[in-house]
């Protein structure tokens, strides 16, 4: 069992903070009038990429020390120039100074996110079979379609929509897997490696194809692809009690911490 100390706090949260970074700058590559951009404050980075969007929030604060009330002006500050709400996400081991200022100034709970490991040390995957792979070079609007596809429950997507899939497949270092049910593309996720650290992420099962083990096929594919590149340890979050979190318990994770976000 792993317990969930400050240090691997500040990996795990550092990994994502990161992330968020990339994809917002991917964001800007591809849609320049969107305005993405990141700041960096209290230790983490406000992240922006578009005011509706769920990845518009601050990550990482308050993991490497005290956050100080003109952190919390510039944050505001950051958000209320591009019209969105300030928004922060909680880490339960960041610094008390943090979950003070979020209290005085009048944030609230809006949701909870599970953060998951699994050791990897030691672990063995057998490889995939014709299901699950890499995606290809020319496959970038087909991963950003079933990604969106996926979470959004709907066949139509906007620009907008794709968009978010196209930034993810952009970030630097980013993999993006496809799983495929009925001879299409019916499933798929991506993997962040970062010293020895894999994230996994945006996972998404198009209706008409869940409960047919294709997010657990693409759980182990990643995952040995994580220890084939050395990796110790892997991270996932989901929401709490969700199908995604008990998919990725049966593949060896177990609840690190739960996080909070918070809106003003």
């Amino acid at each position: 069992m792993i317990h969930a100390s400050v240090d691997l706090a500040q990996r795990l949260e550092a990994a994502e903070a990161l992330n968020g970074v990339e994809c917002a700058e991917a964001h800007q590559q591809l849609n320049p009038a969107l305005g993405a951009t990141v700041l960096d404050v209290g230790g983490g980075f406000a992240v922006f990429v578009g005011v509706e969007s769920p990845l518009t929030h601050a990550l990482g604060m308050g993991m490497r020390g005290e956050v100080r009330a003109d952190d919390m002006d510039r944050l505001e500050d950051f958000y209320r120039a591009r019209g969105a709400v300030a928004g922060v996400d909680l880490c339960p081991l960041a610094s008390a100074s943090l979950v003070e200022l979020l209290g005085n100034r009048g944030y609230r709970v809006t949701e909870f996110t599970n953060v998951l490991v699994r050791p990897l040390a030691g672990a063995e995957f057998a490889p995939a079979g014709t299901s699950v792979r890499l995606t290809y070079a020319d496959e970038e609007h087909l991963w950003a379609r079933t990604v969106g596809r996926g979470f959004l429950e709907k066949d139509d997507l906007t620009a907008e929509e794709v968009d978010v899939g196209n930034a993810i497949w952009h970030m630097p270092g980013s993999r993006c897997y496809l799983a495929f049910g009925g001879g299409r593309a019916a499933a798929a996720g991506a993997m962040a490696v970062r010293g020895g650290l894999a994230t996994l992420f945006a996972d998404s099962t198009m209706l008409g194809f869940r409960g047919a083990g294709l997010q657990g096929e693409l759980i182990r594919e990643r995952l040995r692809a994580a220890v084939e590149d050395g990796c110790d340890l892997a991270t996932a979050s989901t929401l709490p009690g969700s199908v995604s979190q008990r998919n990725y318990e049966r593949n060896g994770f177990q609840v690190a911490y739960t996080k909070a976000i918070l809106v003003r």
